[in-house]
C-alpha cells in the first residue's frame, strides 16, 4: 500500500517549518485525536486558500489535510501528548477492505428505484431550477423510472443551447466555493497518511457512521480520485467538501458522476440531471447527507 503513515512521533517543528509562508504560518499546533495533528484557528474567509497550502505540502508532511469543526465536536482540541492512532497493519486492513467494498451497491439514491406517472411530469421537469424541460419529454411513454426520465431530459436538454443556459445559470453555484458552508470555527486535521482511501478513517461524515460504510467512503475518496483528482478538503460531519481537477464531460461522464454524487448526498436538493449540468461547469464538489 502506498502513503505508509508517518512516524507516530511527529516533529512538530517540521510541520511548522513547512508552513512558513503559507496562510498556515504562525497558526497553533499540536496533536489531535487518534494520531493526527491539528491547526487551529484558521481563518474562516481564507479556508480554500490554507487547505491548498497543506495539500501542495503532502509530499513533505506525509499527511492529507482536511478542514474540520470543533462546533459540533468538543472533542476536536489539540493535546499536549500525541494520542495512539491506528497501527500500520490495522490501517493497512482497513485500506484492502476499502479497496474491495463496492460502495455503489450501497450507496444509491431512493430516487433511482421510483416510477414517474404522468401526473408527476412537471414535478420532475421543473426540477429545482424551475426551468421547465416537459416540452423535451413529451414524447416518452408514462409511467416510467424516475432514471430513464431524467437521463432523456437531461440528453436533450445538451442539445437545447437556451435551455441549457437557463439550467446552468441556476445550478453553477452548487460547483462554486460561495456555496460552501462555513463554520464558525475551523481546524486544519492532519492524518497520518498520504494515502487517499487510508485516510477515509479519520474522516467523520453521517453518511458513513459505521466501520463498513466507513470503508465504502474510503473507496469513494479512492475511485473520484482517480477519475476526477477529487480531493477532499473539509469534513463538517453532515457535509463534504471537493476540490476536482478533472471535470466530467457533458453526457455520460457527467451522467455518471452526478448519480454517484446523489447517491452519496441525498440531501443535495437538485435533481440529477441539474446535477450532471453543474458538475461539467465547474472545480468543486458539495455532498450533503443529514438526518
Amino acid at each position: 500500500m502506498s502513503g505508509i503513515p508517518v512516524d507516530r512521533r511527529d516533529d512538530l517543528a517540521r510541520i511548522e517549518a513547512a508552513f512558513v509562508g503559507t496562510p498556515l504560518a504562525g497558526l497553533p499546533i499540536g496533536h489531535g485525536p487518534a494520531g493526527t495533528i491539528l491547526v487551529a484557528d484558521v481563518d474562516p474567509d481564507r479556508l480554500y486558500e490554507a487547505w491548498r497550502a497543506a495539500d501542495a505540502l503532502v509530499p513533505v508532511t506525509g499527511r492529507r489535510p482536511v478542514l474540520v469543526t470543533d462546533d459540533f465536536d468538543d472533542g476536536l482540541t489539540i493535546r499536549p501528548e500525541p494520542e495512539q492512532g491506528p497501527s500500520e497493519s490495522e490501517l493497512r486492513a482497513f485500506a484492502e477492505a476499502a479497496a474491495s467494498s463496492a460502495p455503489w451497491l450501497s450507496y444509491r439514491h431512493y430516487s433511482e428505484d421510483q416510477q414517474v406517472e404522468q401526473s408527476e411530469i412537471d414535478y420532475h421537469a421543473r426540477g429545482t431550477t424551475r426551468v421547465d424541460l416537459s416540452a423535451l419529454v413529451s414524447d416518452v411513454a408514462l409511467p416510467t423510472p424516475v432514471p430513464v426520465l431524467e437521463r432523456a431530459m437531461y440528453d436533450r436538454l445538451l442539445t437545447d443551447a437556451d435551455l441549457h443556459a437557463q439550467v446552468l445559470g441556476k445550478v453553477r453555484l452548487v460547483t462554486q466555493t460561495d456555496y460552501w458552508f462555513t463554520p464558525d470555527s475551523v481546524l486544519l486535521m492532519l492524518v497520518p497518511t498520504s494515502d487517499v482511501r487510508s485516510s477515509a478513517y479519520w474522516v467523520d461524515f453521517y453518511g458513513a457512521l459505521t466501520c463498513e460504510h466507513q470503508r465504502k467512503l474510503a473507496e469513494v475518496l479512492a475511485q473520484w480520485r482517480h477519475r476526477w483528482d477529487a480531493r477532499l478538503v473539509a469534513s463538517w460531519g453532515t457535509m463534504l467538501q471537493f476540490q476536482v481537477g478533472r471535470r466530467p464531460t457533458p453526457g455520460d461522464e457527467a451522467w455518471v458522476a452526478a448519480g454517484q454524487l446523489k447517491a452519496l448526498a441525498p440531501s443535495l436538493d437538485l435533481r440529477r440531471w441539474e446535477v450532471a449540468v453543474a458538475l461539467s461547469a465547474g472545480d468543486v464538489w458539495f455532498v450533503h447527507n443529514r438526518p
